[in-house]
Order: structure tokens, then C-alpha cells, then sequence
């Protein structure tokens, strides 16, 4: 692409997109009151720049200040094209003194920023602190800086020593009229005035640090200086003449003096020393101008001075002289000679038709003109004094109003047509579009702070209110309702455009000469001049300048050169014959991804068929004029052409210094520039993707004139028709591309949304990327390209200026002209859709603007043959957060034939950096797996692996890899079946293994058993019992039921004795870690379900191995146990003994496990305890628990004895026999949990009745030898002096006599003995003897009798010891006398039976 002309510059409009409340108010009131029947000043605007201001080290780098004067009102903004500057723009209210035209002046000074402002009363002083004091460090690296009017809220603007009224005699008015000031070199700010009746008034402030008197003096003609204290306006004196009035003044310091050039009514240029307060020269300029009698006796009225300095100039004088009809710049050189004597030397004239100058700039080399035409049409132009010779001007393409009507079409809405219009880039400042919005209202509320989005909607809302209450119909046919919309929205539209025409009403120019940057000053906004691009500057301009264009060489051949210039007339021509109609339907066609020839086809078509003006045969008479058309073609194909060969790295090399560095990362990064420089981009796509639109139809029209105009003949014909044509339709598409983007909005995304999506990209491993870092850019709303130049466009155009040898950035100062040129053709490169970069999709893709990135994607997709992968790709990933995954694995796939041949894909799967046996594309196919995975999409992650598993052909890693993923994903979704048959077809036993391991795990824990335990497990039987084992032996017992599961699934497989063990040891585990009710319970059940096993398994078979005791299992996998050195301790061999347990071994844990049962449901406070104990402790626990019946049960099943049943039981009813009524009632409990053999109805039984009717029970169900069990009662009862009840007694004399008789004695009951021996020798004697179990009693025929002599002779001794107590004795009588009778009938019975014999 060819360097831009330095023949003409187009204007590039700086636009904001919301209305925020950017300027502070501030009022200054000096008690002044309005002067009636004051001059009303127009609005005046200017500019200032920093001296520094074009170094690219500098603090105030692309820094300038602009201010706007309107009324008693003035605007200054600090604006930097680098840094966004805070607090930036102040609005100061000078209440009653109207600014004078050009009444502000700026200075910088090494320490401040000095303002001094003129009104028509006053003068003021600002004395601000200038940048480089703001910020010490050269290396300033925020986003953001304060503007030097941060704290100007802070000054005293009414203080003495910086406003000061303007003095003025008794009864006369202050009307001054030019003005200029200046800060001398000691400080004082010097203002000079321009009086209504001649002569010019200087008022001197002292330095801002210092106290002083404020100083006031006269210049006139006569050279005399009258000091305040007699100072007298001249008027009052008489002698003064008004055509020495001041219509334009200018100020320059040189040496130790100041120079005051005062341009006058009378046409003359005086030039005054302030310093001796004399006039030094007098020039008449109406010498160096032909003029006629009439201009040189007529007051001169629009007169303008500027003033040039430099340092191989000197000092220049810019005059402009304008008279009716015409105007002149005469351009003089002040040049001293001896004596203190000044002269000025002419170095051009410069004519210009142009009669309405609104203001001129003159630097070195050049004059910058603006004025408004007949018409009130901004006209801009500048000129080089120096080296044109021939007096033209180069041409400044200012910004074209808006359209005022808009083309709808037949299939358009006119709301969606209008609002595209009115908020579409470049076209409506805000302030116009919220202006019109008031007006549209009627004033029913103030906007003041609307964003862009809430914008449309009240400019919405507003129009169709307009439309509801002024239609009184309620039907409609949809034609009428399209034109009543169309004349609303038009009205709208028409407001619109008043305000946006009154907004852009020229004020003034800034030229920075540094720079060489020039501004245009508007009403409600500025704009920038840039250079104008040769094909752009032919294609824009007039014919007039067209034919002038032979003079300078477009191309090396000046016969090319001139074909060119007529193929642009042709170009141009046919332009104008383009239609609305016809222009929209080539825009629907590009829209819509139609043919563009064929377009353009109907389009000359429809010309030929509506050619009243003969239009194409004159462009057909034009077109024989071109000797070769192809050849011009191609070379505005070539200058249009943006593509490149390559990718350019957009890394700022770190070997240049920090301060460099940081410039540089700077260097137009502020929120202006970018505005500016993608508006120079839309405006360059606009008028490109016109011309191409033009040429396509021009092309057309040479097709169909044939060899008319083809000098070549037929291979002229087939290049065009094969080359020419469609390397046209691709520009005019990549044109509307770029148009399209410059024009669409970005969306606002959450920085939540953005994180997200940031983490989704380091799973790609690509946010490291400078294009996918998220956007910080204050700017909102802001295009997509706008988007892209703060996130990435921008570092990668400065670091490739910056590279290049001789770049502009390379120059001690940076020449805006060079450095916009170089950026926007840049910039145009890297987003041009057919060059290799990626950038800006990339981009689009991390800052979430998928809706953007579609709509990219879709217009680029049928022509772009660039980066077809990666578009695919990133196609995949809008679909991806738009939630339709389906299309999004098809991108993703679609992407992978292109993985080795772009580089962004190359970069998305490392091929760059790692060197790995895997293929490309499976590595392509990995990292979306990635993507996927994180995003949760476990079905087309399935569907994605099972894609790449023949990319996997002859790698079994990464074969395992992906069987492994589906085998993962499938399960994840609850897919078993296909994720058994994915572990099944796994290569890699290591990976086969782990998955069966996780099938387990997850199939238990979603309580999947049945899928689980029906798996065929073909050649991995032995490995899933071995991790269900596992993973029982490791978990809690309650919380997973892997022993149920290694249950089912041997009983499934008809394994019993491998069942049985299962639950035989998930019961031993249950007893003695889960002591609890539930724990239990779970044991009995094991214990029955392994019975039931071995009763199905036949006798000589039925038996298992007893696992091992102990909580510590070997598991695969686990890690040897260390000693405090970290050295694997030693395990001594732990000897085993196997034991087999048999049946009615498992009945004897059951019956245990079901009393524990019992009794932890009886009680379950004892189920810890009762989880562990053995049959012996278990028979106390029960007996405790009063659970007689499960005791004596266990006793028999454990052959245990019965005695510590009947103890406890026998203790039980001597509580209750002395127990309140809280014993009685609990009693019941456990009186319940025992069956008593009969059941008393007849009478009401208590608990104490109840217990000793089971105690009598038991004793008779379950006897004993010798009456062991009556025995431990009767001794229980005595031992807790209980009265033995006579049941008991009478059952215990039957069997056992004597031993009732030692229980006496033992116990101390003299009584009862000496009763039982008594009763006892009755029995013997045959008196009662079948209670006492004597058959036959004492007979000389009977079976010889005996007595317990010990024990009688012991009651003796007991009772004979105490013969005191009166009981005793008598006892012992009674029981004495009794054995003497025995011993008589023993004597006679034993003398009978020696007689029988």
C-alpha cells in the first residue's frame, strides 16, 4: 500500500458516545454588573501545545489543550492522545464579561501552566502546575493520569493579584475588541487590549509569587505614555483616529524585549516595543496586493494576523488581507537592521477565492485556512508557502454531514433502519442525538447522564409515544403503517441533523508545528486532521483538482499515471449514477453473502435501463480515453490491496531502556486516539469499499462494451474476467468486512464472565496470549475494532513502526502526520481478513464478543481462504457459549484438517514449543478435549474421543488416553453399559485397572448394584473381587456396603462358600467397629445370611476359613511403614493359623450376635458394651438387663451354667419384694421380655408375683443335680435376709434337707432350723414324711433312715451356747426332747428288725 499524499488531508471526527458529566463549573463574580447594549462576541475556540509535546519521552507527549469561548463562558480540556487524563475539563462563568474573541492565551513556564483570559471588563490570571511538576518519575506507567485542572477548583480566581477589572474613564464603555498577553520572563502577565477608539491598552499583573501594584499603560500612535496616575483615554483627549483600530493583534518575546504586532482598520501593520513603548514599524499591506482605489480608502474589516517563529525562519508574519470577493495571505519576514530598525520581507502571496475566514494558522512552511462557504460548508485547506509555487491548495476532505434521507427498504423496518443510522459511528455526536431527544420531548425532562444502550432505547420510546398519541386510527393496512413510521422516525432523524449541523459549526484551528498535528475546533466537538491515501485522495477528489493531478506523478509511468486519473473520473462518474436504491442492494448482497458481481451486474443494468442523462455514454466517451484500463485497474487493486506475507511479533524488545519501554506501551493509548485513528480506519473502509463497489460495476460495463475499449482484445477481456473482477469483488468484500467492524458495537461483558472465560483459555493454555487479554479500556461503548486496537492493535503497530529502520518513531519528534499514516495502514493490515494474523478474532474471542465473532466469522467464511481452521474453531467456541454443543463438535472437528498449517492452531497445540511422539491433530484433539471437560460437556467429549481414536491408530498411550476419557464421561453420565464396554476395550492394563477400580467405586456409591454385580468382568474377575475386597476392607462399614456387593456378587455366580465368608467376616468386622443398635442388626443378618450359604452348600463342603482378626488389612497400594528415619521398618512374619469354621460354629455367633441384638434393643445404652463381650459376659449382661429367657437360651447354646441366671433372677424379685412403685413399674419391662409358662386370671398379680411365679418356673423347667439351682436361690435369698417363701422350702425339703438345714445354720436361723430338724424327725418318724421325699419312714420292715447328725449337733452347740436367752432354751429343750424320742423309736425299730432276722 502506498505512502498517503502529501497533497490533502481528510478530517477525522472525534466523537463521544456518552454524555458524562465531564466539566466542573466554576463561577467567578467580581461584582461587576452586564454593560447595556454591549457587543455580543461570536464564539471563538483555540488550542495550545505543550513544547514537548511531540518527544516521545516526555510527560506532556501528544498532550495540547483546547478551549471553547461562548458569552461570559469558557471551556478548557486537557486532551493527551497517549494517557487518559482525569478531572480533564473545567467550564468558567465569568459573570457579566463576555470573553473577547481569541481572549485566551496559554503559556508554560518550567513550573506552571499559566492561563490568562480577556473579557470585555476584565482580565484573569491561572496559574496551574505543569505536568512534568505532577509527576517526577520519567517512566509514568498508569492507565490514567490527573489533568493539570484537577485542582483548579482550589483558586482564588478573585483575588487581586489575578483578575483585575479593566479601567475605563467616568461614563465611557470597556469595548476592546483584539486582544493578545503574554508571561514576560520576570513573571508578570501582561494583557493587551485593542480600544474601540484606537490605540492598544497593556495591563501588567505581577508574578504570581510576589506581592505588586497592578501596572496599566497606553500605546499610541504618538509614542507618548501617560502612567496611571494621569492616564486619560485618548478619546476624551480628542485626538485619536479610528483608523488606527486594532482588528488583529499577536505577541512575540525576543531578547530582552516584546514585540506587539497590531494589524489596523487602516490597513497598515504597526509594530510596537513594549519595552521602550514605541512604535518601531509602520508597514502598508495593501503593497503587497492589487487593490483597487475603492479597498484602500474603505476600512478593512476582516483583517486577520498570526504569527510563525522558528529558528531557521526567524520570525514570519502571516497576514491575511480580506477584501469583498476574494482574500490574500501575504507571508512577511521580520528583519532588524542597524539602528534598532525593522523591516519585513515578502515571501509569497497567496490568493483564495474563499470570502468567509473563520480562522488561519501559519507555521514555518504552511498556512492553514478555514472557512465557511456559501452555503455554510466548512472549508479547510493548507498550502505550502515555500516550495508551491504555482499557488495551489491542497485539498482537506472535511467530514460529510450525515445523509439527510435515509434509504429504506421495502424489507426494512424503519425504527431498526433509522436507529442503525443515528447510532451508528461517525455519524451523531451524543450531545446531537440527546439534544434532539429534548426537543423531541418538548423539554418534559434533562438528560444528563444517558449510556449509549439506554440512548436507543428513550430515542425509542420517544418516537414511538410521538407516533401512538398523534395517530387517532387503530387499523392499518402494513404499507400505511411503514410510511407513518418512516414520517416520524424522519422528523426524529430531521432533529438530528439540526443539531449535529449546529455541533459542527467551525470555531477555529490548532496547529501544533512540532507535530505537525492539526485540529479542527467545532462547536460541540474537535477532530484531527490525517493524511489522505493516494487512492483515496484520487477517488475523493473534485474534478477540478483531478486534472491538476498531471503535475504530480502517481506512478513511475506517467501514461499509466494518466489513466489512472481517468479511470478515477470514470469511477467517480459512475458514483454519482449510483442510486440509493441500488446502493442498498449492494450492501443487502454483501450482507447476505450474495455474488457481488452479480450485483453489480443488476446494477448496471438497472443504470443502462434509467440512463436519461446519458451518464454512461459520456462514461463510455471517457472510458476510449483509457489506453489501458488493465493496467490502471490493477494498479488501484494494488494500492488497495492490504495483504501481507506473514505474522508480525508485537513483543517490544527489552533490550531499549524502561522509560522506552513504557513510552511506548503508552504511545496513543488514550481513549481520544484510538477514537481517532479507528474513525480514520472506518473512514478509509468506507470510501474504499465504494470505490470497489464502483470499479465492480465499472468493470461490468467493460465487459459488456467488449473490444470498444479494449485496445488488447480477448486476453485483456479473459484477465479481467478471470483476475480483475475477482480480485475486486474479494476487496470489496474485505472492505465491507472492515466497514462492518468498525461500525458494530461491542457487547459489555461482567468482569466475572471475563474471568471465567479467561480460565477457560488457560486450559487451551492460550491466555498468556496479548490478543485474548481481557479489555481494560475505559471507553464505553466502544466498536469492536476500537476493542481490538486497546487490547492488542495498537502494541502490535507501535512495536512494528518501531522496528523498522528510518520509522518515524526513530525522529527527535514524532510527526503526527507520518505516525497516524503509519498506524492506520498498520492497523488496516492486521485486521484485514486475508492476512495470516489472527489477532483481532482472537480477540473478539477473549472479551466474550461471540455474537461478534459469528457474525465475523459468517461474512469472512465463503471468500476468506485465510485461517479457515481457525475460524472454524473459534465458530466452535461461540457455539460453545451459546449452548449449542452439537454445532460446536462439528466446528471443532471441520478445524482439524487445518491443525499443521495455521498458526494460531500450531500455537493451540504447542507444536511450536513441545516435541511429542503424538500427531498433531490428536494433540489438536487433546486440548479441546481439555476445553470441553472444563465446561462440563461430557457428551461430546464422547463423542470428540471416540472422533480421535483412528488419529490414535499406532499409539497406545494415547489410545488409553481417550478410551480412558469416554470410559470416564459415560460413566459420569450414568451410561454403564458403555462405560464397561469402554474399560473392556482399554489397551493399557495399568489405565484398565484404575477404571475398573473408579466403575466400582461410583456404581456403589449411586447404589447401581444391580449393573455392577451383571457385568460379565471377562478376564478381570480375580481384579474386581480383589478391589471390592479392597475397598470393603478400607471404608466405613456403614457409609459403603461393598460387603453386600462382594455378597450379591458371588451369589450371583452361584459361589456360596465364597459368600458365606464375605458376610461371616462383614459380621466379625460389624461386632467389633460398629457397636451400635444398627451395627447389630447388620451382624445377625450376616450371620444368617452366611448360615444360609452353607445350607446351601453340601455337608462335607459346608465349612469356610475364618478370616483374619484384626482391623489391618494388606491392601494393593499401600505404602510400607516407615521408622522415625524414613527407613522401611522391619515386619517380623506373623504366623497364621488357619481355622475352619463349620455350621454349627456359625450358629453359635448367630445365637450370640442375636442375644446381643436383644439386648441392645432392650437397652441400646449397652450396645457398645454388649458389641464385644463374650457368651459369659453376655449371660451377665442379660441377666442384668433381666433378659432370662435369651440367657438361659445362650447358657445352653454355649454349655454354660445356669446358676448366675437364678442368682440375678433370684436378686430381681428381693428388689422388687423391697422396691417402691418406680421398681414395680419397670419390672414389667423386663418381665415382659420373658414367657411364663402359666398365666393367673384369677386374681390381680403385681410384678413382685409375676417375678417370683418365674423364678418358680425356671426352677421347675430347667432342675439341676442335687438342687444346685434351688440351692443358690435359697442362699441369694439368706444372704440378703430375705424370708425363703414356703413354696421354695417345701420344693428344696424334697430334695435336699440337710443342705436347707446348713443354709440355716450358715445364716444364723436357730429358729427355722430347730422347725425344719423337728419337722424333719416327724417325717422320718412317718408323721408328714412325703414332704421331705422319704418313702418309706422309720420301721423295723422300711429302708434304713438317717439324719444330719452334724448339722443337728451344730444347732445344738449354737443354741446350747446361749441357754440364757429364755428362746434358745427352750428351743433346745424342745429340740433335745425330740432327738431323745427319735432315738427311743430308733432303738425300738432296731430291736424289732434284729428280732425279725
Amino acid at each position: 500500500m502506498a505512502a498517503a499524499l502529501k497533497s490533502s488531508f481528510i478530517e477525522i471526527c472525534s466523537f463521544e458516545r456518552e454524555i458524562p458529566p465531564r466539566f466542573r463549573d466554576i463561577t467567578v463574580n467580581l461584582g461587576l454588573n452586564a454593560v447595556p447594549g454591549s457587543i455580543k462576541y461570536p464564539d471563538c475556540a483555540g488550542g495550545f501545545h505543550y513544547e514537548e509535546s511531540g518527544k516521545l519521552l516526555s510527560v506532556t507527549s501528544n498532550r495540547f489543550i483546547h478551549w471553547l469561548t461562548s458569552g461570559d463562558t469558557v471551556q478548557l480540556v486537557e486532551q493527551s492522545l497517549d494517557t487518559n487524563l482525569l478531572n480533564n475539563a473545567v467550564r468558567l462563568k465569568i459573570l457579566h464579561c463576555p470573553l473577547l474573541p481569541g481572549g485566551v492565551h496559554i503559556q508554560e513556564t518550567l513550573n506552571n501552566v499559566i492561563i490568562l483570559l480577556l473579557s470585555s471588563q476584565t482580565v484573569h490570571r491561572l496559574v496551574l502546575p505543569h505536568p512534568s511538576r505532577m509527576y517526577r518519575s520519567e517512566a509514568v506507567t498508569e492507565l490514567q493520569m490527573q489533568s493539570i485542572f484537577t485542582d483548579v477548583g482550589k483558586l482564588n480566581l478573585r483575588d487581586p493579584a489575578h483578575s483585575h477589572a479593566i479601567p475605563t474613564a467616568p461614563g465611557q464603555l470597556p469595548m476592546p475588541g483584539a486582544s493578545a498577553a503574554w508571561v514576560s520572563g520576570s513573571g508578570e502577565a501582561h494583557f493587551a487590549l485593542a480600544l474601540p477608539t484606537g490605540g492598544i491598552l497593556v495591563i501588567g499583573l505581577p508574578p504570581h509569587d510576589v506581592h505588586g501594584s497592578v501596572s496599566v499603560l497606553e500605546l499610541k500612535q504618538s509614542s507618548v505614555m501617560q502612567r496611571l496616575a494621569g492616564w486619560m483615554p485618548t478619546a476624551i483627549r480628542g485626538d485619536s483616529s479610528p483608523s488606527d483600530l486594532v482588528l488583529s493583534l499577536v505577541v512575540r518575546r525576543l531578547e530582552d524585549d516584546t514585540f506587539i504586532f497590531a494589524l489596523c482598520q487602516d490597513h497598515k501593520l504597526r509594530m510596537w516595543s513594549y519595552k521602550e513603548q514605541l512604535c518601531l514599524m509602520v508597514a502598508d499591506m495593501l503593497e503587497f496586493m492589487p487593490v483597487s482605489r475603492d479597498v484602500r480608502h474603505t476600512p478593512a474589516q476582516g483583517h486577520r494576523l498570526q504569527l510563525s517563529f522558528s529558528s531557521a525562519t526567524g520570525l514570519c508574519l502571516g497576514v491575511y488581507l480580506g477584501v469583498p470577493k476574494r482574500g490574500q495571505f501575504c507571508v512577511l519576514q521580520l528583519v532588524a537592521t542597524e539602528g534598532n530598525r525593522y523591516s519585513l520581507d515578502h515571501i509569497s502571496s497567496l490568493f483564495t477565492s474563499q470570502e468567509t475566514l473563520v480562522d488561519f494558522a501559519l507555521t514555518s512552511t504552511e498556512i492553514w485556512g478555514l472557512w465557511l462557504d456559501d452555503e455554510n460548508q466548512t472549508v479547510v485547506k493548507c498550502i505550502n508557502f515555500e516550495s508551491n509555487v504555482a499557488g495551489q491548495w491542497n485539498q482537506v476532505f472535511v467530514q460529510p454531514p450525515p445523509e439527510e434521507e435515509i434509504h429504506i427498504g421495502s424489507d426494512q423496518d424503519p425504527r431498526e433502519a433509522y436507529l442503525d443510522m443515528i447510532f451508528s459511528p461517525c455519524r451523531f455526536s451524543a450531545s446531537a442525538i440527546v439534544k434532539a431527544l429534548q426537543i423531541f420531548q418538548r423539554g418534559t425532562e434533562r438528560i444528563l447522564d444517558v449510556a449509549w444502550d439506554t440512548m436507543k432505547k428513550e430515542v425509542t420510546l420517544a418516537v414511538e409515544n410521538e407516533l401512538q398519541s398523534s395517530v387517532t386510527e387503530y387499523e392499518f393496512s402494513q404499507e400505511e403503517y411503514h410510511l407513518i413510521q418512516e414520517a416520524f422516525w424522519s422528523k426524529f432523524y430531521a432533529c438530528c441533523l439540526q443539531y449535529q449541523e449546529a455541533l459542527s459549526t467551525p470555531l477555529g484551528l490548532h496547529v501544533n508545528p512540532a507535530s505537525s498535528m492539526v485540529c479542527l475546533l467545532k462547536k460541540g466537538f474537535i477532530s484531527f486532521l490525517l493524511p489522505c491515501f493516494t487512492v483515496d485522495h484520487l477517488y475523493l477528489s473534485s474534478d477540478e483538482y483531478l486534472s491538476s493531478e498531471d503535475e504530480i506523478p502517481i506512478t513511475d509511468d506517467p501514461e499509466l499515471g494518466r489513466d489512472v486519473l481517468q479511470l478515477v473520473q470514470c469511477l467517480r462518474m459512475v458514483s454519482m449514477s449510483v442510486l440509493g436504491d441500488m446502493a442498498y442492494m449492494m450492501e443487502t448482497t454483501l450482507k447476505h453473502l450474495g455474488s457481488p458481481e452479480r450485483a453489480a451486474e443488476q446494477v448496471l443494468e438497472s443504470l443502462l435501463a434509467n440512463d436519461r442523462d446519458n451518464v454512461l455514454e459520456d462514461i463510455q466517451n471517457k472510458l476510449q480515453d483509457v489506453r489501458n484500463p488493465i493496467g490502471a485497474m490493477t494498479f488501484l487493486l494494488r494500492e488497495m490491496d492490504l495483504e501481507t506475507e506473514g505474522e508480525v511479533d508485537c513483543a517490544i524488545s527489552t533490550v531499549h531502556p524502561l522509560n522506552v519501554r513504557v513510552s511506548l506501551s503508552q504511545l496513543y493509548g488514550s481513549g481520544v486516539a484510538a477514537s481517532v485513528l479507528c474513525q480514520a480506519v472506518t473512514q478509509t473502509a468506507i470510501t474504499r469499499a465504494v470505490l470497489c463497489r464502483d470499479l465492480l460495476i465499472l468493470q461490468q460495463l467493460y465487459l459488456r462494451l467488449g473490444d470498444n475499449v479494449f485496445l488488447g482484445g480477448g486476453a485483456q477481456m479473459l484477465q479481467l474476467q478471470q483476475d480483475l473482477i475477482p480480485r475486486t469483488s474479494h476487496l470489496l468484500c474485505c472492505y465491507y468486512v472492515l466497514k462492518w467492524a468498525s461500525q458494530c458495537l461491542s457487547t459489555p461483558v461482567p468482569l466475572d464472565t471475563l474471568d471465567a472465560n479467561l480460565q477457560h483459555l488457560s486450559v487451551l493454555e492460550l491466555s498468556d496470549s496479548p490478543a485474548l487479554t481481557p479489555n481494560k479500556s475505559l471507553m464505553s461503548p466502544q466498536t469492536v475494532l476500537e476493542l481490538f486496537y486497546h487490547n492488542v492493535g495498537r502494541k502490535l503497530v507501535v512495536s512494528q513502526i518501531h522496528s523498522q529502520q528510518g520509522a518515524p518513531l526513530s525522529q527527535e519528534v514524532l510527526s503526527w502526520p507520518q505516525m497516524a499514516s503509519a498506524v492506520v495502514t498498520l492497523f488496516l493490515q492486521h485486521v484485514w481478513p486475508s492476512n495470516p494474523g489472527f489477532q483481532f478474532p482472537e480477540c473478539l474471542m477473549g472479551n466474550c464478543q461471540y455474537t461478534q465473532l459469528q457474525e465475523y466469522i459468517r461474512l469472512t467464511a465463503p471468500w476468506c481462504q485465510a485461517n479457515v481452521g481457525s475460524s472454524r474453531f473459534m465458530l466452535g467456541q461461540c457455539h460453545l457459549a451459546t449452548g449449542e454443543g452439537h454445532k460446536a463438535l462439528q466446528c471443532f472437528q471441520d478445524a482439524a484438517t487445518e491443525v499443521e498449517k495455521e498458526e494460531f492452531l500450531v500455537r493451540l497445540t504447542g507444536l511450536e514449543d513441545e516435541d511429542t511422539a503424538a500427531s498433531p491433530r490428536l494433540q489438536y484433539y487433546n486440548k479441546v478435549l481439555r476445553l470441553l471437560e472444563d465446561l462440563g460437556l461430557a457428551e461430546l467429549v464422547i463423542q470428540l474421543a471416540t472422533m480421535a481414536i483412528p488419529e490414535a491408530a499406532g499409539d497406545t498411550r494415547s489410545q488409553a488416553a481417550l478410551r480412558t476419557r469416554i470410559f470416564k464421561h459415560h460413566l459420569d453420565l450414568g451410561h454403564n453399559s458403555q462405560a464397561y464396554e469402554a474399560l473392556t476395550q482399554n489397551p493399557d492394563c495399568g489405565r484398565q485397572l484404575d477404571c475398573l477400580r473408579q466403575l466400582v467405586v461410583v456404581l456403589c456409591e449411586r447404589s447401581q448394584l444391580q449393573d455392577l454385580v451383571q457385568f460379565p468382568y471377562i478376564g478381570l474377575h480375580d481384579e474386581v473381587v480383589g478391589i471390592i475386597e479392597s475397598r470393603a476392607r478400607a471404608v466405613d462399614l456403614l457409609t459403603h456396603n461393598y460387603y453386600e456387593l462382594l455378597y450379591a456378587f458371588h451369589i450371583n455366580r452361584h459361589n456360596y462358600r465364597k459368600a458365606g465368608t464375605v458376610m461371616y467376616e462383614y459380621g466379625m468386622r460389624l461386632g467389633r467397629e460398629v457397636r451400635t443398635p444398627l451395627g447389630l442388626h447388620k451382624q445377625v443378618n450376616c450371620y444368617l445370611a452366611a448360615m444360609n450359604c452353607l445350607q446351601l452348600i453340601r455337608p462335607h463342603y459346608a465349612w469356610i476359613v475364618q478370616p483374619s482378626s484384626g482391623s489391618v488389612y494388606q491392601r494393593p497400594g499401600t505404602s510400607p511403614k516407615r521408622n522415625y528415619d524414613g527407613e522401611q521398618a522391619a515386619t517380623a512374619p506373623v504366623s497364621r493359623n488357619i481355622e475352619i469354621l463349620e455350621l454349627k460354629d456359625l450358629e453359635k455367633e448367630y445365637i450370640l450376635a442375636r442375644n446381643r441384638l436383644t439386648l441392645a434393643q432392650h437397652d441400646p445404652a449397652s450396645a457398645a458394651v454388649a458389641g464385644s463381650s463374650s457368651a459369659t459376659e453376655m449371660v451377665a449382661l442379660l441377666v442384668q438387663a433381666g433378659l432370662f429367657d435369651s440367657a438361659i437360651t445362650l447358657c445352653e447354646t454355649f454349655k454354660l451354667p445356669l446358676t448366675p441366671i437364678f442368682e440375678g433372677l433370684a436378686f430381681k424379685c428381693i428388689k422388687l419384694q423391697y422396691g417402691g412403685e418406680t421398681s414395680q413399674n419397670e419390672a414389667w419391662n423386663w418381665l415382659a421380655a420373658n414367657q411364663l409358662s402359666t398365666v393367673i386370671t384369677t386374681k390381680e398379680s403385681s410384678a413382685t408375683d409375676e417375678a417370683w411365679r418365674l423364678l418358680a418356673s425356671y426352677l421347675e423347667k430347667y432342675p439341676s443335680q442335687n438342687a444346685q439351682h434351688q440351692f443358690c436361690v435359697i442362699n441369694k435369698l439368706l444372704s440378703h435376709g430375705v424370708a425363703l417363701p414356703d413354696w421354695l422350702v417345701n420344693s428344696y425339703k424334697v430334695v435336699d434337707t440337710a443342705a436347707l438345714l446348713r443354709l440355716y445354720l450358715n445364716y444364723d436361723l436357730l429358729e427355722e432350723a430347730v422347725e425344719l430338724v423337728l419337722e424333719y424327725v416327724d417325717a422320718v418318724l412317718g408323721k408328714g414324711h412325703q414332704y421331705f421325699g422319704i418313702e418309706r419312714p422309720l420301721s423295723a420292715t422300711a429302708p434304713l433312715v438317717w439324719l444330719p447328725y452334724t448339722y443337728i449337733d451344730q444347732l445344738l452347740q449354737a443354741l446350747g451356747e446361749n441357754r440364757s436367752n429364755v428362746n434358745n432354751s427352750k428351743l433346745y429343750n424342745l429340740l433335745h426332747n425330740k432327738l431323745d424320742e427319735y432315738h427311743r423309736l430308733v432303738e425300738q425299730a432296731t430291736s424289732h428288725r434284729l428280732m425279725t432276722q
